[in-house]
């Protein structure tokens, strides 16, 4: 019988996509040879003549986990090949899991290639990318875990989810408030709710101005300055034009100053403060992230 090593077993697994414990159940079962691992493998699903990692992925679904006190949540994005496949309860079940390990786990906030590298406690210590390989053999199709982000909330803060459409936008939302009680205050609870599904319909960028990215500001003040509307105004009112336009794209893409979608004469800030003016207490908002399945992902 042919040794079976680590080195082995990896090669199996580049030739097959199939995952490594089933590559070194095949070996041992073909003593080690490894073209009748492969055919061990064909025969049993988990392996294609054509490797799955190379049909593209651009189905699935967007999920997120939040624990039991709210305190750790992650969103995560995770691709299959059909629309069918992805609205199978079998496969959500499992980006559960998948979700629920990156919260466990703790990987560095979006770090998908250490997410990946970690064991998985209830699956014999095989790596994340490891399970997610061996599903993808299971349904016969290429599964890609495309994207996360896992937030940790600080003291007197708590994360809130929202799924819209089934799974085709996600978003988390992490919010403090100056007295800890009010963070179980089902007012602040509705809070966080209404401003999540305004997130999900509005796609704000940022939170607030401080947030926006300066070179993004600067080009669009040359576009306005540039624009039709400017041509011919006086020097001394370019300015002031000038600003009004930007302070009306920040109103656009900053969560705080955007109106609320179930009453756009309120912005999202009057919003927050009387929610807490309410609660007799200081409420912010820190954070948020928004994923829409298969968007375009920045740089």
């Amino acid at each position: 019988m042919a040794a079976i090593t680590a080195s082995t077993v990896n090669e199996l697994r580049q030739k097959t996509n199939a995952g490594m414990m089933d590559c070194k159940k095949a070996l041992t079962e073909s003593n080690g040879d490894m073209e009748a691992a492969i055919d061990i493998l064909r025969k049993k699903g988990i392996a294609s003549s054509a490797k799955r990692a190379d049909r593209e992925a651009k189905e699935g679904t967007v999920q997120a986990i939040v624990n039991a006190d709210g305190t750790a949540a992650a969103l995560l994005e995770v691709n299959c090949e059909t629309d069918f496949v992805g609205k199978n309860e079998g496969f959500r079940a499992f980006v559960d899991l998948v979700g629920q390990q990156i919260v466990d786990a703790a990987p560095a906030d979006g770090d998908l290639a250490g997410a990946l590298a970690q064991p998985v406690a209830s699956s014999a210590g095989l790596s994340l990318q490891d399970v997610i390989k061996e599903k993808g053999g299971i349904v016969g199709e290429n599964i890609v875990l495309r994207r996360f982000r896992r937030f940790a909330a600080p003291a007197h803060g708590t994360i809130a989810s929202y799924i819209h459409l089934g799974g085709k936008v996600g978003v988390l939302l992490e919010a403090t408030a100056g007295k800890a009680e009010t963070l179980a205050n089902d007012t602040f609870k509705t809070l966080l709710k209404d401003i999540n599904l305004h997130i999900a319909a509005s796609s704000p960028v940022s939170v607030g101005r401080e947030a926006v990215d300066p070179e993004l500001v600067a080009k669009e003040r040359a576009i306005y300055a540039d624009s039709d509307r400017l041509k011919g105004k006086p020097a001394a009112a370019m300015e002031g034009i000038l600003n009004g336009m930007i302070a009306k794209f920040y109103s656009q893409i900053c969560l705080l100053e955007q109106g609320f979608v179930k009453d756009p004469d309120k912005t999202i800030a009057q919003l927050v403060e009387e929610t807490g003016k309410s609660l007799g207490d200081t409420i912010s908002i820190t954070r948020f992230v928004r994923f829409a399945l298969g968007e375009e992902l920045k740089a």
